[in-house]
């Protein structure tokens, strides 16, 4: 067979070629832009063009600090396709880590949208390696800033090289970008993506038995670029010729829901709070949503309740994935297979309340105690993986040996398998609880409260007992118009009938809001420092 190379290249080039007419729709600052797959392959060379005239050669890290829009997929395409490595930063994380990030990562230019410009000038002193900033704004001039050289992006892509040749003769195995985990402990844990393993994954989210993106799908990320690349949808939407709709910044669910609705979006991903954002504005306002697909949901276990109420009552079909930063991050997808359509509703919102089946080119272990565990949806034990599109170390960073072992990714997640081999998300390895030596899963409890129509969110998280080791106790937030009627004790009643007594909370606490991390999973070490005051 002939040996040709995996790259990136070959996305954008048959992009250009085959699906010029093809829309981008991006929400900027002023408003609504669209662009051709034409128009954007050209601003896209341009700026390779003018990333190499600011002095970014092969192997150079070029940081980005933006929303989801059409500047940061040019960027997608330009650093890579030019033989530098795309750095996207998660713009949520402290000062000090972006700073850590940066520094770590070695980058040598940043673009940044205007909005981010306080963060990054808050910390320009502390930044040993960055020659050059680019400022991505609508606007014609630039606004004041202390940081320097600084350039105007659409100045530089207006004087760059419409016909700049993308390379052509990188190793495919080389750096295309790298990601940092948003890191709820320590320092963030740097992964780098190779051109190989980016076009493999990307190949993956086609499948039908995956995520099935096609030239005929809308496809809208919510998940933000800045975290493991959008799970990888803006490259699948550029290989396939798919239009892609770009929510910008400081995108509401109304907004979400109006551009489902007016750009008739077939697919978007995001994380189960944004999913519960979307149901409550779904629930005050009426949208024509029937073009969507499927939603795509991670990041952490989507709640059994959610699930249900998208699908029976809004009849939006619902996906739930697996993965994280150290694997692209797309390795399980939930899915029914052809002798389970027969299957009661119920038994088939318990399929896709698991995160399912292991996609093509991977391979999955999970160790329990005694090694490898039962397939029995019942024996626990950690996942690990392997396969093209995983990582194998992080970048610089002496953790590599705690998670990297024998050629396998140890995830700290704890799962269970079924006789199909789906997974299901128990918890993660430090947010279990275990109480008089049993073990109890947060996930489980946390999905049974938000199943009560009463309460919008809740995080379980474990507090010390003299007696038992561990306890339980969980945190909630009602739904405004619920906020009066919902009592501790009806909450109980309702989790009674679900689960042994003993794995019951020992106390439930009403909350304004649950703190969140970075990419909106729940921070549950801010929230046990938290509820220590209250239950003392």
């Amino acid at each position: 067979m002939m040996q040709t190379p995996l790259l990136l290249t070959q996305m954008i080039e048959r992009a250009e070629k085959y699906f010029p007419k093809k829309e981008i729709v991006s929400r900027t600052e002023s408003g609504i832009q669209r662009f051709t797959y034409k128009q954007w392959g050209e601003r896209t060379r341009r700026l390779a063009s003018a990333l190499e005239k600011l002095g970014v050669r092969e192997g150079d890290k070029v940081g980005t600090l933006a929303w989801n829009h059409h500047r940061h997929l040019e960027a997608y395409f330009a650093i890579p396709c030019s033989g530098a490595v795309l750095h996207t930063i998660n713009i949520r994380l402290s000062p000090q880590h972006v700073s850590y990030i940066v520094n770590n990562a070695e980058d040598k230019v940043l673009l940044i949208d205007s909005d981010v410009l306080p963060l990054v000038e808050s910390i320009k002193d502390e930044l040993t390696t960055v020659k050059a900033f680019v400022i991505m704004t609508d606007k014609e001039k630039l606004p004041e800033t202390t940081l320097t050289p600084v350039y105007h992006y659409e100045e530089l892509v207006a004087e760059g090289d419409p016909s700049f040749a993308f390379r052509t003769d990188l190793d495919e195995n080389a750096p295309a970008g790298m990601c940092y985990t948003s890191a709820t402990t320590g320092n963030p844990k740097g992964v780098i993506y190779s051109h190989r393993g980016t076009v493999l994954h990307t190949m993956a989210l086609g499948l039908v038995d995956t995520a099935g993106v096609s030239e005929k799908d809308t496809a809208l990320p919510v998940v933000p670029m800045f975290h493991v690349n959008a799970w990888g949808l803006p490259f699948a939407a550029v290989w396939f010729g798919t239009k892609q709709v770009l929510p910008g910044p400081y995108f509401t669910p109304k907004i979400l829901a109006e551009l489902m609705q007016e750009e008739k979006v077939t697919i978007s991903a995001g994380v189960p709070t944004i999913w519960l954002g979307l149901l409550k504005e779904l629930e005050q306002n009426k949208y024509d949503l029937s073009s969507l697909r499927y939603l795509l949901c991670g990041g952490s276990a989507a709640p059994r309740g959610m699930i249900k109420t998208f699908e029976e009552k809004y009849n939006i079909p619902f996906r739930h994935g697996y993965g994280m930063t150290e694997t692209s991050p797309l390795t399980n997808i939930s899915t029914t297979k052809s002798y389970q359509e027969n299957l009661s509703k119920e038994e088939k919102l318990d399929l896709k309340a698991k995160q399912g089946i292991l996609a093509p080119c991977l391979e999955m272990k999970v160790i329990g105690k005694e090694g490898e565990v039962k397939w029995d949806g019942k024996e626990m034990g950690e996942l690990a993986l392997r396969g093209p599109w995983i990582a194998s170390e992080y970048f610089k960073d002496e953790r590599t040996k705690d998670a990297f072992r024998d050629g396998w990714l140890y995830t700290g997640d704890v799962v269970t398998v079924d006789e199909e081999g789906n997974i299901k998300i128990v918890d993660r390895t430090k947010d279990l609880i275990k109480s008089g030596g049993e073990w109890i899963s947060s996930v489980d409890l946390e999905n049974a409260l938000m199943a009560h129509e009463g309460i919008f969110e809740a995080a379980v998280v474990a507090v010390p007992s003299e007696q038992w080791q561990e306890r339980p106790v969980a945190c909630v937030v009602l739904k405004d118009e619920m906020k009066e009627s919902v009592t501790k004790e009806e909450i109980y009643e309702f989790l009674k009938p679900q689960f042994a007594k003993w794995w019951l909370p020992d106390e439930i606490l009403f909350l304004n809001e649950i703190p969140k991390t970075s990419v909106g999973k729940f921070l549950k070490r801010a929230l046990r420092e938290e509820i220590k005051e209250k239950i003392k």
